[in-house]
């Protein structure tokens, strides 16, 4: 029997990056998996590709995570995983020139979604007394790099949210855990325009499939065990005090 078979999963943000290699493993694993992003295309490709469950939605907007859990709780009444993967950089410049709306932007996917869909699946893992919940943050929730401010604000919330849900939901036996990864081998170089993350420095970053085993491995820790944090980084890059 598969490790995760029975198990419901959701993934956010997964038509491609981390999401997607979060997504596989999980599914490798037996675990039945939603995905849901906004990008149908990329979505439903990803969907067939691993024989995932692919729901169209936008983790900013409540309507859409309503139709997302409206939709689990019928064909299964239960979620035993959600993993909040969502995010993007936003506009990577200082913080005083960045627009409005990007500011706005860049919270409401990074943080806002998160806590949406982390309401819902409090409820659902409250009353079923059972459940993990991992947010993916960042490294810039932790450290000081200039044009990173406004996500790393959004990542560092996201952090003190998982600490938040955590103390709330032990209690029902619900685990929550923080992963937080660093340079990853998916669109971070167009993101970043970093020089020195060339060809050989991505081959050495977090791969998709690296975090979805992480993930994975989180996912099949003894129920009466959590890790409420965990870093994860690659040797390659050079982390210093700012």
């Amino acid at each position: 029997m598969s490790a995760l078979q029975n198990k419901v999963a959701l993934i956010t943000g997964a038509s491609s990056g981390f999401g997607v290699g979060i997504a596989r493993q999980l599914r490798q694993a037996g675990a039945t998996v939603y995905i849901t992003a906004r990008q149908e295309d990329k979505l439903r490709a990803v969907a067939t590709e691993i024989g995932a469950i692919a729901v169209v939605a936008d983790v900013t907007k409540a309507s859409d995570w309503d139709t997302v859990f409206d939709l689990i709780r019928l064909q299964h009444n239960r979620l035993d995983i959600l993993v909040n993967n969502a995010g993007a950089g936003g506009d990577i410049v200082d913080i005083a020139d960045q627009s409005d709306a990007a500011i706005e932007q860049t919270i409401a996917l990074n943080l806002t979604g998160a806590i949406l869909g982390s309401k819902r699946a409090a409820q659902l893992m409250r009353t079923q007394r059972d459940g993990i919940i991992i947010n993916i943050s960042s490294i810039c929730a932790v450290q000081a790099w200039s044009g990173w401010g406004v996500y790393g604000a959004a990542k560092a919330g996201l952090d003190q949210l998982t600490r938040h849900l955590y103390v709330e939901l032990r209690p029902f036996g619900v685990r929550v855990t923080s992963l937080v990864p660093s340079w990853g081998a998916t669109g971070f170089k167009e993101a970043s325009n970093l020089d020195e993350f060339d060809a050989e420095t991505a081959a050495k970053a977090i791969h998709p499939i690296d975090i979805g085993n992480v993930v994975t491995d989180i996912c099949l820790l003894p129920a009466h065990l959590v890790i409420p944090e965990m870093r994860l980084l690659p040797l390659v890059q050079e982390i210093q005090a700012y």
